[in-house]
């Protein structure tokens, strides 16, 4: 059966990876896609395969009431191990953008977190609606790169959303730093992040 899921033609669905990442908020189903985007998927069956994301995290939430900094607006939760770059196990990996995997920033889309292009490692987002600016071409990033998206939540959203909704840390003195207002009070943690055995 083929698929067309998000600007992506021809996509064999039996290609596709299937993982379960079960949380203390509830259990995400997530479908990734291996043909569009290879090196980011494979990047991060590295880290699931080798049980990095288990006793993970999901620390960082952004919605409309904790981004005032920004003229452009977001909305996704974000996760992964929080260490120094020289403390992971495997090298940053080459940026794919989503004018190369054509895997668009649509609600319950996965994609990685990164500084500048081909810094992307451990660290993860699920976006809550569409969010286009985090695209190539986006404004979101000013290099104009947009962010490596690589799958999609298939079952979970509402657990997503939940994450999103959790209280944040307070900014001090009304000054918002980059993060400040979107740190979770009580990180939501990762018991496991596993493939889906086939049956």
């Amino acid at each position: 059966m083929l698929l067309v899921l998000f600007g992506v033609s021809g996509l064999e669905a039996a290609d596709n990876v299937l993982v379960t990442m079960k949380t203390d908020a509830g259990d995400i189903l997530i479908e990734l896609y291996p043909d569009a985007a290879p090196v980011t998927v494979l990047n991060f069956l590295d880290y699931v395969d080798g049980g990095y994301y288990n006793g993970a995290r999901f620390y960082r939430v952004v919605r409309a009431d904790n981004q005032q900094q920004n003229n452009i607006k977001i909305e996704v939760i974000q996760g992964g191990l929080q260490a120094e770059p020289e403390n992971l196990p495997f090298a940053p990996i080459e940026h794919e953008s989503t004018q190369v995997s054509g895997i668009r920033h649509t609600d319950g889309v996965i994609s990685m977190a990164r500084g500048e292009p081909g810094t992307a490692s451990s660290e993860f987002f699920i976006v809550i609606n569409d969010q286009p600016a985090l695209d190539f071409g986006g404004q979101r990033n000013p290099d104009g790169q947009g962010f490596a998206a690589f799958g999609k939540v298939l079952d979970g959203i509402d657990v997503v959303r939940t994450i999103q909704a959790m209280p944040t840390d307070v900014p001090q003195g009304g000054q918002l730093e980059y993060t400040s207002g979107q740190i979770l009070v009580t990180p939501v943690i990762i018991y496991s992040l596993e493939r889906v055995k086939e049956q």
